[in-house]
């Protein structure tokens, strides 16, 4: 097994430096600024297409820990043009926060406040004070955190309501995409809120951040993992009622290792025994998500009982994060080798070998996606992170 796993190590070394290279060569947008909004699946740049504020963040994120691990000056250009970018185009300069697009030029174009933009862009700050120091940086954060604080959080109900007005108004359509339901509250921008808080705390060690750190903790487990499944339920209403029926075993398996995550930099040995015993117990739900082939399916159903069997990249990567996970914690060698039936998948279904970056996913019949290889939710921060958090969990 601990040959295996040298190999696994290696391989995985070599295929985010793969991912890093694609990145670099392929996302720049040289005539307009910043990054482009769209490459589709042949390669094909659009540039018309508009910008998220997601896909800029990720970014960020992405070369900030890539820059932090291998110091790679070509990473910290990347990093570096993506804040520029978010500072002088995203960032909403009159109302506070960011905007939630921008079209291809740069000019503001969906400015709702969509908190899991705030999110991600924390996470993404974050990431790269954490190379640089600088105080416009870290002031940059903090006034998002703040932001989310005073707009977002519920009083009433604890967590955080999803999406506002460019003026910080309420607004009837809260949707992340039109695939998701219009409710107040979701798990999603939960899981990402304690995931940006997470890594802030790593620089502003404040007692605020961790109390909301154990705050979302309490939310999902009270609220959002469901006591008998262990499943992540995903849409409520104000007063955590939920709302849907649906599975999301890329969410269970993520949910995991980052909730384990805030646990551990809590510092508390009570609070983290337990995430680990909950982390053990969702990644034996999610396991319900497996095909033979050692894949992990997308969503299912409960209300229909009908599975949605297509494979996309982020749930294979996340999964092989989650079950190494639940083999560090267990030594369970079952878990080690779901990580290894994922990463066969991948490899064979999932990398693009001739141009580079990991397909959307695949269908039963393993055709293709017709989807983005760079867009609006397609970053590289599923596969690289995935990648970057095995070669550190690998000694």
């Amino acid at each position: 097994m601990l040959e295996k796993l040298t190999q696994f190590k290696s391989e995985i070394g070599s295929e985010l430096h793969s991912i890093l290279d694609f990145w670099v060569n392929n996302s720049i947008d040289i005539q307009q600024g910043g990054f482009v909004g769209k490459i589709d699946n042949d390669g094909n740049v659009h540039p018309d297409a508009e910008k998220g504020c997601v896909l800029n963040a990720r970014i960020l994120w992405t070369f900030s820990a890539a820059f932090n691990k291998f110091q790679n000056p070509v990473h910290y250009s990347l990093a570096e043009r993506a804040y520029n970018y978010i500072q002088n185009h995203f960032r909403d300069r009159e109302n506070g926060g960011v905007y939630w697009s921008v079209d291809a030029s740069g000019k503001p174009l969906n400015t709702r406040k969509q908190i899991y933009g705030l999110a991600f862009t924390i996470y993404g700050l974050s990431e790269f004070y954490q190379n640089n120091k600088k105080q416009e940086v870290l002031d940059f954060t903090i006034e998002l955190f703040e932001l989310i604080e005073k707009h977002s959080y519920d009083h009433e109900n604890g967590g955080y309501r999803e999406a506002f007005r460019a003026d910080w108004q309420p607004m009837e359509d809260l949707r992340l995409s039109e695939k998701d339901r219009n409710d107040p509250k979701t798990m999603n921008t939960h899981l990402h809120i304690i995931e940006a808080y997470v890594n802030l705390y790593r620089v502003w060690p404040e007692k605020r951040v961790a109390d909301r750190i154990k705050h979302l903790l309490e939310i999902f487990e009270k609220h959002i993992i469901d006591p008998d499944s262990f499943h992540l339920q995903l849409f409520f209403s104000d007063a955590w009622k939920s709302q849907s029926k649906a599975i999301s075993y890329g969410h269970d398996i993520e949910a995991t290792w980052l909730l384990q995550e805030a646990a551990e930099i809590l510092d508390d040995e009570f609070l983290l025994d337990k995430w680990k015993e909950i982390a053990i117990k969702m990644s034996d739900a999610a396991a319900k998500g497996f095909m033979p082939d050692g894949s992990l399916i997308h969503e299912y159903d409960l209300s229909t009982h009908h599975p949605d069997t297509h494979r996309e990249w982020w749930v294979s990567a996340e999964g092989m994060v989650g079950y190494l996970n639940a083999y560090q914690i267990s030594d369970d060698e079952s878990y080690l080798k779901k990580v290894f039936d994922l990463w066969s998948f991948i490899q064979k279904h999932l990398l693009d070998k001739k141009n580079g970056e990991w397909f959307w996913g695949v269908y039963d019949d393993y055709s293709k996606m017709n989807e983005d290889k760079i867009g609006f939710w397609k970053c590289p921060y599923h596969n690289a992170r995935a990648c970057m958090e095995i070669l550190r969990r690998i000694i």
